[in-house]
């Protein structure tokens, strides 16, 4: 896959791989996502690990023996404790949990941003955008790989034009992250719900209905029989989704179903940290206590059982 359809791909939402047909769409933007890994402590902690450093860093935990991880964890907690009083609370994790996972968003602006500078004056303009991703697409007008590059365009174009806050045409780095990732910021809320209903809505009614929400997610394909899953998102819609009870769903609940802002998944899991590693139970967290629990916070499976000693890359 080129840059340029990777890209289409990540703005756009465009579903970039075949989805089996009982696979579910998740439409639900939490901020930047803590860990595409599950979270079950029973299993495994990858997704604490996730949550706690950022995938990246977690992955080059995953390098150390448990005596280097301890140690790193002990510089990392100082920097946790930004009031500097020997505690760790669950506002500073919570903190600390944000910031690994914005850093993830600006980590993907970064990377991509020497692609569409041109000019490298240090903003990207609509143009330098348009001719990157679509320049050599639109010279088709009927491409075969059933995309409708000027329809997507036009599309981009206003997605760029909200994220560009003076109107200038020109995004400055802040800018175009609001662009990549526009349910990182308040005021590109609105697009990012006016993009879902456009996906979903097939009829052009300005609303979603019952099917087009289960069609946007599950396709029966021949089988006769909905997974039980399918049936519970019927019920989810019914009970919860449309509000208002008129079978569909309207602007204003499409925003409370993919933008939630009854809870905060970075609250969550500062508080699940806190509960599993708070020895005295006093609601804070002391160096000690963190590091004592090392394995749930940036420890692995694979150093805990020993390979890591018996590899010689890293010394």
């Amino acid at each position: 896959m080129s840059i340029q359809q990777l890209l289409l791909c990540l703005s756009l939402g465009v579903a970039c791989v075949s989805a089996k047909p009982t696979e579910k769409k998740d439409r639900v933007h939490h901020e930047a996502q803590l860990s595409d890994k599950v979270h079950d402590d029973a299993q495994s902690f990858d997704y604490d690990h996730d949550a706690f450093l950022g995938a990246d860093e977690a992955k080059t935990f995953d390098q150390l023996t448990p005596e280097e991880s301890k140690e790193r964890l002990g510089v990392i907690v100082d920097k946790i404790d930004t009031d500097k009083d020997g505690f760790v609370t669950e506002g500073e994790l919570k903190a600390w949990i944000k910031k690994a996972q914005k850093k993830y968003v600006y980590d993907s602006v970064e990377r991509q941003w020497q692609e569409f500078d041109l000019n490298q004056d240090g903003f990207i303009s609509w143009d330098e955008y348009r001719n990157v991703t679509y320049g050599t697409y639109l010279d088709d007008p009927d491409p075969d790989d059933g995309f409708n590059y000027k329809q997507m365009m036009v599309r981009d174009e206003r997605r760029f034009k909200m994220a560009d806050k003076d109107g200038d045409l020109t995004a400055t780095k802040e800018e175009f992250t609001a662009f990549l990732h526009p349910e990182e910021y308040d005021y590109m809320k609105d697009i990012v719900v006016q993009e879902t209903m456009e996906d979903i809505d097939k009829n052009g009614d300005g609303f979603i209905d019952l099917e087009e929400y289960i069609g946007d997610m599950y396709s029966h394909d021949g089988d006769t029989d909905e997974p039980e899953w399918v049936k519970t998102e019927r019920e989810q819609f019914v009970e919860f989704r449309d509000k208002n009870r008129d079978g569909k769903m309207d602007k204003e609940e499409t925003k409370d179903w993919i933008l939630p802002s009854d809870y905060d998944h970075a609250e969550a899991e500062a508080r699940h940290l806190v509960y599993e590693s708070d020895q005295n139970k006093d609601g804070k967290l002391t160096k000690e206590e963190i590091v004592d629990k090392y394995d749930l916070f940036v420890g692995s499976q694979a150093t805990d059982f020993g390979e890591a000693l018996v590899r010689h890359d890293e010394f």
